[in-house]
């Protein structure tokens, strides 16, 4: 039996939604604050670029949030990814003696 498990949202298309949208703000002007290409930001945005922990920080300080929970969304949203496409059939768990 295979659990469907939900698709976390990918960090950039949470900010678009969270952050940008709501609260009308131009993505250039939210790269500007954090220091970044606006192409940066935009592939960020878009999801075709992911988190790394130099951009956690800086999303930490402008958009609020920890650059831990950052990270964590990445990584949640990777891991569901790559659940997709790797197949574990074959593999075994080693059996330890304790």
């Amino acid at each position: 039996m295979t659990i469907q498990q939900f698709q976390p949202p990918h960090p950039g298309g949470f900010i678009k939604r969270v952050y940008l949208i709501p609260n009308n703000l131009s993505s250039n002007a939210v790269a500007i604050k954090l220091k970044v290409s606006p192409s940066t930001f935009n592939r960020l945005i878009n999801e075709k670029a992911d988190i790394s922990p130099k951009m956690a920080l800086k999303l930490s300080k402008v958009l609020g949030r920890s650059p831990e929970s950052w990270l964590m969304m990445q990584d949640h949203f990777d891991l569901w990814k790559v659940k997709k496409v790797v197949d574990l059939e074959s593999y075994e768990p080693i059996q330890f003696t304790m």
